[in-house]
């Protein structure tokens, strides 16, 4: 059934709005629509009289989508603003083709009133067509068309002339001056294709822009879902795959797998998707074919690179044998694409071209299972995946009523490596710590836990929290998704004495992320009692959770640190206790003892392959703990004849620099553990308590 898209334009909303209100408006309706165009993609313009600020003059200013941002969640401050009249200047600078890039740092001098947005390399696309208002989408519909062989004679066919055609052109100022003159040349035209990019529409009011740009676009979407009718890609060669439990367990033991191999300079984070479209294309008789032409649109192409890397699973054979072959065979099918990206670059590359940068895939295509993709964070992985996604529906839609064609190698290579995206490239900021790194910290809702995730997630890393206690745990999730980001944070529940329960934690954390780099056991309990009325289910809860516990999770993370070859770092959160035992706590320090000697085993397996492992002991924490807000504390109030109030003064006062440990101290030195300013201490122990002397080292 044709999807019919929703005009959401609300006049009684609109009504108070002024001009660059309705632009920012129009912008968040069609940028909120991925049907529409793409994350990041597209851009909106209107031709506004503002008076300037220094002759009282009114000017036609033009507000268009500045260089970077979202269309569908942009304000005011997203666009750029140029005086038209200074860039209708422009024109007589201009040398051709030849020199087109240069125009851009002209831009700066055209700009209205100071504005700091950086205009971005589409502006001439919208100051030279003479309308007023002008969209410029990526719909999947319409980029089906724009990428078929006969993309003029379907343009005509599906448009009926209101819509013009023009051959591919690198986005720039020249294809500016084409689009002016096709406009001027045709005052029937609402729009133009783009071959092998997009759409332009335009209209003399916003409201008018607007609902030209979901007509045309609801056009193209309902004619090719009449006459599509082809089998979608050849049809289906493995016809019923895994299930989804099956895909995300397979899909847990590749990506880190694949992660190790590609993580050069910058570690990776990965994105998996197993979405109906994804598999309909990765189990289909084209997939190696279709895959190989690569993406079209410029958009989809700066994403994806150049072709995704299928990997070649089958998915009607025993799952753990394909798993092992293809680890087997990993290096080669690796090296096979870099070998193949390395002579793309050779063969494409101008005297003037920026060093070839990392070769590897991202996007990996693995029938039956789903489509991995990875970069340097979370937000860049999964915004390729969506791309490709797009890439497949054009595929789809293009190879149902034509043929699809892939972009030109010499302007896909000549827009990769454009020395404008180039500078765009150098301009961004120096990577965070962490960037990169993917961290699982146990016992993450607690006070401890949490302030040890938000000193990752500071640095760039991106953390799963995992903890026992869902309501908690619902509760630290959705406080630091609000912080940081959906993209960033992610919680599992888990029972660290529940041996498949850990190693579901991990998996999640492979699946979501692409593997694991950095492992904080920090799930805790705390007893407290005379020996000789200590229960032996206290003994065994205690050593459940704090001994057994942390093997389990050292030891299926360990399983993902060797496999991705990368080194690693696993701290362990244990406290004085751990070196120093305190009366009526026997089931507690024994435990507490087990993890420190447990470290110094896992930190002399792990160096021979890059795996550090360190201890950082705590003492007295009570600031956000939930175990110090329950029995403990009451406990060790009665051991030294306290009030439950006077507990946090009494070890404050005992410690030898008189000062309260606090959460975020202990996070400062598990951070310490996780990054490079420790990456030549392992087996060590970092103390956190303001000095008690007889847990000094020795």
């Amino acid at each position: 059934m044709p999807v019919t898209l929703e005009n959401k334009w609300d006049d009684k909303l609109a009504k108070a709005m002024s001009e660059p209100e309705l632009l920012r408006y129009r912008s968040n309706l069609l940028g909120s629509d991925l049907r529409l165009t793409n994350y990041g993609g597209g851009n909106t313009s209107a031709k506004i009289e503002e008076k300037d600020p220094l002759t009282g003059r009114s000017e036609t200013v033009l507000w268009v989508k500045g260089s970077g941002g979202d269309l569908g969640s942009m304000g005011l401050d997203g666009f750029s603003t140029l005086y038209i009249d200074k860039l209708e200047q422009l024109k007589k600078l201009y040398r051709g083709r030849q020199y087109e890039d240069e125009m851009v740092a002209y831009l700066p001098h055209c700009t209205f009133n100071l504005n700091p947005r950086a205009a971005s390399i589409d502006t001439p696309l919208h100051a030279y067509v003479s309308y007023r208002h002008v969209d410029h989408m990526h719909p999947d519909s319409v980029i089906a068309i724009a990428c078929a062989k006969d993309s003029e004679s379907l343009t005509k066919t599906v448009f009926g002339g209101m819509v013009g055609w023009l051959s591919w052109q690198r986005p720039g100022y020249d294809l500016g001056l084409l689009l002016g003159q096709t406009v001027r040349d045709n005052p029937n035209y609402v729009g133009v294709v783009l071959a092998g990019h997009g759409l332009l529409t335009w209209g003399d009011s916003s409201k008018e822009c607007y609902e030209t740009t979901l007509r045309i676009v609801q056009q193209a979407t309902d004619w090719l879902a009449s006459n599509n009718k082809e089998e979608m890609f050849g049809g289906s060669r493995y016809e019923a795959g895994p299930d989804s439990e099956t895909r995300r367990s397979v899909a847990a033991q590749l990506m880190p797998l694949i992660r190790g191999k590609i993580t050069g300079n910058q570690h990776k984070v990965g994105h998996f998707n197993d979405s109906p479209e994804v598999l309909q294309f990765v189990n289909s008789n084209r997939l190696p074919e279709l895959a190989a032409l690569g993406t079209s649109c410029p958009d989809h192409f700066l994403r994806t690179k150049i072709r995704p890397l299928v990997v070649d699973f089958d998915p009607a054979l025993d799952t753990e044998s394909e798993i092992a072959r293809i680890a087997e065979n990993l290096d080669a099918k690796l090296e096979e694409y870099r070998a193949s990206y390395t002579a793309y670059y050779e063969r494409c590359k101008h005297d003037d071209s920026p060093a070839m940068r990392d070769p590897n895939a991202v996007v990996y295509l693995v029938p039956g299972i789903g489509m991995m993709t990875f970069a340097k964070d979370k937000p860049t992985a999964r915004i390729a995946g969506e791309f490709y996604v797009n890439a497949v529906n054009v595929m789809r839609e293009a190879s149902g009523v034509s043929e699809y064609v892939g972009l030109d190698e010499q302007e896909a290579f000549d827009i990769e490596y454009w020395l404008l995206e180039e500078a765009k490239l150098q301009r961004m900021p120096k990577p965070k710590s962490l960037a990169g790194r993917i961290a699982l910290v146990t016992g993450g809702a607690g006070g401890i836990g949490k302030a040890t995730a938000r000193r990752f997630l500071d640095e760039g890393a991106c953390v799963v929290v995992s903890d026992i206690d869902q309501g908690a745990l619902d509760e630290a999730v959705a406080e630091l998704t609000e912080q940081y980001g959906s993209d960033m944070v992610r919680g599992v529940r888990s029972d660290v004495t529940v041996e498949n329960s850990v190693r579901a934690a991990v998996d999640y954390a492979a699946v979501e992320f692409g593997g694991i780099d950095i492992c904080v056991s920090n799930a805790g309990i705390a007893s407290s009692a005379p020996i000789d009325e200590t229960s032996l289910s206290v003994w065994d809860e205690n050593l459940a959770v704090l001994a057994t516990g942390y093997f389990l999770t050292s030891r299926e993370v360990f399983k993902v640190l060797k496999k991705q070859e990368i080194g690693g770092s696993i701290i362990m959160v244990a406290s004085k206790n751990g070196l120093v035992a305190s009366p009526n706590a026997s089931a507690y320090s024994t435990a507490k003892a087990a993890e420190v000697q447990l470290s110094r085993a896992v930190a002399l397996e792990g160096g021979p392959i890059g795996v550090r492992c360190n201890v950082v002991n705590p003492d007295a924490v009570l600031r956000g703990s939930r175990i110090w807000n329950g029995a403990w504390r009451a406990d060790r109030a009665a051991s030294y004849d306290l009030q439950d109030d006077e507990l946090e003064e009494h070890y404050r006062r005992r410690s030898l620099l008189k000062r309260s440990v606090f959460p975020e101290d202990v996070a400062e030195a598990v951070y310490f553990f996780a990054s490079e300013a420790s990456a030549k201490s392992t087996g060590n122990i970092l103390n956190v308590d303001a000095g008690h002397p007889p847990s000094f080292t020795r």
